[in-house]
């Protein structure tokens, strides 16, 4: 374990367990590698998941408090280099970086959680790409995460939604800031959406600190040993998070203008419904949603922040 939290916390190579610990090159590898695999089996399900209902009502009170209603953290991207990638994948690996990486999307919340890691994206790819072939909303889709009610500028929103960049697109999920925004309730919005998104932005650095092999080139041959490091470096930094958190910073309040209810379809395996999952997505899809909360959201924080400009 020694030999392994030193590989992940400070990026060593694995031959300088040699002379640090007596531990032989082979060796340092196997018990990294099966410290990682232990980690995922043992804590994944817990630390690593999609929110429980319990966890929508604190994540869903700390952004009522902060003006963005319903809010379900924030999405965005990180490129990590993969130094001993085979010449036949330099092609699709290799973006705008000059070098081959593979893409992780995350979601975070306001704490710097991860609640959502996909990993594995070629590094030819953007944003935009790894979402399309994110799952993401497949909950959402399939009937089978929490309902979101509320209530925005007198009108009725039944999805939270995550903040991220211009290059994502105009979904009903997906909220962005104004590249030129005009009036001051305009650049009050961008200026908070901006800040807020953040978020994910600091979990990407947290998580670098902790852990510089994260931070530095993966040494790792096979994709699925590069993802069994990131993982583990993920748990654990959601564990320090648990520990670290202020519990009473998250006590769900009782009365709140947003509630939480079951999902449509329970969780677990059988014939899908095909046109519940059309309508779902037509719903995701719909650009005028989209418009139609942003321009909800903006008087609502007028509302709130607006007379301290």
């Amino acid at each position: 374990m020694t030999a392994a939290m030193h590989m992940l916390a400070y990026g060593t190579a694995i031959d300088l367990n040699d002379d640090y610990l007596k531990i032989a090159e082979t060796t340092s590898f196997e018990a990294c590698k099966k410290f990682c695999h232990a980690v995922n089996n043992l804590y994944g399900a817990e630390y690593l998941r999609k929110p429980t209902k319990e966890n929508l009502q604190k994540l869903l009170q700390k952004a009522e408090e902060w003006g963005f209603p319903c809010r379900l953290g924030s999405l965005d991207c990180m490129h990590w280099e993969w130094k001993n990638c085979p010449m036949s994948h330099h092609g699709a690996y290799t973006g705008h970086h000059g070098r081959p990486t593979i893409i992780l999307e995350v979601v975070a919340s306001y704490d710097t959680w991860i609640w959502h890691a996909n990993f594995g994206m070629p590094g030819v790819y953007n944003d935009l790409n790894v979402l399309y072939k994110s799952p993401i909303f497949n909950d959402v889709i399939q009937g089978r995460a929490s309902r979101v009610r509320y209530y925005l500028n007198g009108k009725q929103y039944k999805q939270g939604y995550y903040l991220a960049n211009g290059i994502y697109p105009k979904w009903s999920t997906i909220v962005q800031s104004f590249s030129d925004p005009q009036g001051q309730q305009h650049q009050l919005f961008s200026r908070m959406q901006e800040a807020y998104r953040k978020d994910v932005e600091r979990a990407f650095g947290i998580l670098q600190a902790r852990f510089a092999v994260v931070a530095r080139p993966a040494r790792q041959w096979y994709r699925e040993d590069i993802w069994e490091v990131l993982k583990t470096c993920i748990i654990l930094h959601n564990v320090i998070i648990e520990d670290e958190r202020n519990q009473d910073d998250i006590t769900p309040a009782e009365d709140t203008p947003y509630h939480v209810d079951e999902a449509l379809v329970p969780h677990e395996r059988g014939s899908r419904n095909i046109q519940l999952e059309s309508i779902n997505q037509s719903i995701i899809n719909d650009p005028t949603a989209h418009y139609n909360l942003r321009y909800d959201i903006i008087p609502h924080l007028w509302e709130q922040y607006g007379t301290e400009l």
